[in-house]
């Protein structure tokens, strides 16, 4: 499976190519990424991008340090919500990546719940099988719950007001502001 492939999948439009960063850069990033050249919507284009993405992967001295990302579009990320959970509205997107990490691909969006009256994060794995949600995170400054499955991935959710990374279970912690989704241990 490939980027585009899952975007395709999913609904969801890119905005430019390929890019290829530092995976400790790209997770540190609350920002919106940089758009890379190229279009992801033209199948000669997406190739070229995949393949010049994939060199530059392989340029890296570990490779297993760079991730491709793209960037979306921010109202094609809301169509995929309302579709996911049947809900049209209930969740609000306010910022996405899209990314292959170690031949895995992930989304994370970063949204309010309307219903809820809190914020959340809700990152899915995309798998052969097809898509997987892989952690769900609920937050506000008084409380944040958690339901997260990442032990299989080098990945976990980083709950900023205390540093606390988590990678599986089902609970809840201290409120906090913010919660990034980034690789275990860094």
């Amino acid at each position: 499976m490939d980027l585009k492939k899952m975007l395709l999948g999913a609904g969801v439009a890119a905005v430019g190519g390929i890019g290829v960063k530092m995976a400790v850069d790209y997770f540190r990033n609350r920002g919106e990424e940089e758009a890379p050249e190229g279009d992801l919507n033209d199948d000669a284009a997406a190739e070229e991008a995949a393949a010049a993405a994939a060199e530059q992967v392989a340029s890296f001295s570990a490779p297993e340090e760079a991730i491709q990302y793209v960037n979306v579009e921010p109202d094609s990320v809301q169509g995929f919500l309302d579709n996911c959970f049947g809900a049209p509205g209930r969740y609000v997107p306010n910022r996405s990546k899209v990314f292959d990490y170690q031949d895995s691909q992930y989304m994370v969006i970063w949204a309010y719940d309307n219903e809820k009256e809190k914020n959340q994060m809700l990152a899915f794995l995309y798998t052969d099988e097809g898509r997987k949600m892989v952690a769900s995170v609920g937050y506000t400054g008084d409380a944040t719950d958690y339901n997260i499955s990442l032990e299989d991935t080098p990945m976990a959710i980083e709950v900023e007001s205390t540093g606390e990374q988590i990678t599986s279970g089902q609970g809840s912690t201290d409120g906090t502001g913010e919660v990034d989704f980034v690789l275990a241990g860094a």
